[in-house]
């Protein structure tokens, strides 16, 4: 087993994972930014590491400080958390090419899923039921020729697109050709990739997702699905399992063709299926994978009794075994709320501010990256580069 980890993340992340390090016996190393020296859980870690400026792209973007911490530390692995470098195939890459385990799936994995119309050709193969829609489109006149056959509505996608950046409804023509250009440089400016492709748009649409784990030799388990159909531009903000209203028929066949999808990768660790559910057909369709941990990975270990993250570190420790899959029965129900500062004047966009009062209720699982004030140690030791 490993004796310490880095995790490459920061605020609630680094809580949730350390909390489950802790219980491990292993010992933790947090990063932090200029602007996080002082963060609860950047002080809760056995050791920090300062890897740069307050932002994103000069600390927790950066590669190059993050495998530096690990040599400094002494690290022999490191779990990315989501966001950040989570699904990057190339710093996972990076970490092996130094004899360090990356927490997660392997690159190929996060290379097959990463661009979302690469991950719908292996949809298709594994036959898992699509939308209409189609492969990379090169102009504005080629996007409005395949709408056409489609049918209006169409949602304009960035293949490498993600948490729900580089999404546009289009209701017609005329606002297809406007978007085409909007969504392609967002594309680029946020994630290097400018490709674009389309699929129909299911208005009474449910945002269903099913868990799975693999062993990277074909096994994977599935355990339940959850429902995140409540969101705020196109960001979950209620998440819940079992999801409600469906019925037997469609629980067993959504895990189904995750299993099988996933399945014929050889997927290793933690990921997620998610499916657009037609709440007027009663049918399903593949929307894309996530290759890592997902904030709402604690409803599915709510409700199953399991700890997600110390599979994936045993997984990728060579230590884990897949349970049986009838060892996995689940127990009730549970509810994830994300809380989050809006600024209701300007359409509820996310907002910042300072917390005056913050009461946390007991008995319900939270996650925060902060606590109360008067809870914080009077002396805090600043975290340094080692």
């Amino acid at each position: 087993m490993f004796s310490k980890v880095l995790i490459a993340n920061r605020g609630e992340t680094v809580r949730r994972i350390g909390r489950t390090l802790r219980r491990m016996e292993i010992g933790s190393v947090a990063v932090c930014s200029e602007a996080d020296r002082f963060a609860p859980p950047v002080l809760e870690a056995d050791e920090a590491v300062l890897i740069g400026p307050a932002a994103v792209a000069q600390s927790y973007l950066n590669m190059d400080a993050i495998l530096q911490a690990c040599r400094d530390t002494g690290a022999q692995a490191v779990h990315p958390g989501y966001g950040f470098l989570s699904e990057r195939a190339e710093f996972a890459e990076r970490l092996a090419a130094e004899g360090i385990r990356f927490i997660g799936p392997r690159p190929e994995h996060m290379r097959a899923f990463g661009l979302k119309h690469t991950a719908r050709a292996l949809a298709q193969e594994n036959g898992v039921p699509l939308l209409p829609g189609t492969d990379i489109l090169s102009t504005a006149d080629d996007a409005a020729r395949e709408a056409e056959q489609i049918g209006y509505p169409v949602m304009l996608k960035s293949t490498a697109g993600g948490g729900g950046i580089g999404m546009q409804v289009c209701q017609d023509e005329a606002a297809l050709r406007t978007c085409f250009e909007a969504v392609s440089r967002l594309g680029g400016n946020n994630f290097g990739d400018a490709r674009v492709f389309l699929e129909k748009f299911i208005a009474s649409a449910r945002h269903i997702e099913v868990q799975i784990f693999g062993d990277g030799r074909g096994g994977i388990l599935t355990l339940g699905e959850r429902d995140c159909s409540l969101q705020r531009r196109n960001q979950k903000v209620i998440e819940e399992t079992p999801g409600p209203g469906l019925d037997e028929a469609t629980r067993q066949a959504l895990r189904r063709a995750a299993k099988a999808l996933c399945g014929a990768v050889q997927y290793e660790s933690a990921g997620t299926v998610e499916f657009i559910y037609d709440t007027q057909s009663g049918r399903f369709y593949f929307l894309e994978v996530n290759t890592r941990l997902q904030v709402e990975h604690c409803v599915t270990e709510e409700t199953f009794g399991v700890d997600l993250v110390e599979w994936m570190i045993r997984q990728a420790d060579g230590s884990f075994t897949l349970p049986e899959q009838d060892s996995l029965v689940p127990v009730g129900a549970a509810v994830e709320a994300r809380i989050y500062a809006e600024n209701p004047a300007e359409n509820f966009r996310p907002s910042t501010g300072r917390l005056t009062q913050v009461s946390f209720p007991a008995g319900v699982r939270w996650m925060a990256g902060l606590k109360p004030a008067r809870k914080l140690p009077r002396i805090m030791t600043p975290c340094w580069p080692r």
